[in-house]
């Protein structure tokens, strides 16, 4: 398989930091808040790889540090320390060494987000289709008959009924407004995509539909995702390969399938237990 992402030591401190804060954080201790200076210690030292057509899970708690990672790699937060090498055909990005002009050209050539939040990832203040065609224009289609079909096609691959593009998202629904969203990611078929519990809030027969969605969408364009959720229903149905977190720290990983069928870890042990 072909490596696409490399994180290696990944840390977010939020504050000042000490030098006590990785001894007396962590899940052995029951925090992730530094009692020596007060800092939150969301992720610490998290190194995993990621491969082409691949949907990795992150699972844990509020407060895990999960949406951290994502939000790193991203560029809506600045880490604290260490690496990730994103491989692009035959280029190699050291994300966290980059420019704000290189971060631009990732995030909106290469990256797709989708995040809990719809307020987050859409312009409330255009319609649903030009959410679409702003996120086109920045990848250089700027006909503008082409754009307005391409964002006709997208509306219709997440099933928004397309004559109601024109509509504000402020109109949809939750569930319809996370379509949108992932319309949006998908513009421009980018070959990473970040899923921040995007089914949280969401019917359990909406949730359905966008996880299905987001199966047929991997499959079709062997998109490698990293999915961030609490829902072990989640990380069932999407993930191959899994990552538990607890007080910043990854406390196991590996393939879905054994981490839900024989947890090792006494935490994983109780998120599980707790689902059936």
């Amino acid at each position: 398989m072909e490596k696409i992402l490399e994180v290696n030591k990944l840390t977010k401190v939020f504050g000042k930091g000490c030098p006590n804060c990785f001894d007396k954080t962590g899940p052995e201790l029951d925090t992730n808040v530094c009692p020596d200076c007060g800092s939150v210690v969301a992720a610490h030292e998290l190194s995993f790889d990621l491969y082409k057509g691949e949907i990795l899970g992150i699972m844990g708690e509020s407060g895990s540090g999960k949406s951290t990672v994502v939000k790193n790699l991203f560029f809506d937060q600045e880490p604290t320390s260490g690496h990730a090498i994103f491989y692009d055909d035959d280029k190699q990005y050291d994300l966290f060494s980059l420019n704000a002009a290189q971060k631009r050209h990732l995030r909106n050539h290469r990256f797709g987000m989708v995040y809990q939040n719809p307020h987050l990832g859409l312009n409330f203040g255009i319609s649903s289709g030009g959410n679409i065609a702003e996120r086109l224009l920045m990848n250089d289609l700027r006909h503008y008959k082409e754009i307005r079909e391409r964002a006709r096609e997208l509306l219709e691959r997440t099933e928004v009924l397309t004559n109601r593009m024109d509509e504000l998202p402020g109109n949809f629904s939750g569930g319809m407004q996370q379509r949108v969203q992932i319309a949006k990611a998908l513009a421009i078929n980018p070959p990473l995509l970040f899923l921040d519990e995007v089914t949280t809030g969401l019917d359990l027969s909406v949730q359905a539909k966008i996880l299905d969605l987001i199966l047929e969408i991997q499959q079709e364009m062997n998109t490698a995702m990293i999915v961030v959720t609490h829902d072990l229903g989640v990380v069932r149905l999407l993930a191959g390969r899994t990552i538990v977190m607890k007080y910043g720290r990854i406390i196991e990983s590996g393939l879905t399938d054994q981490i839900l069928e024989d947890p090792q870890h006494a935490y994983t042990q109780r998120l599980v237990a707790s689902a059936l």
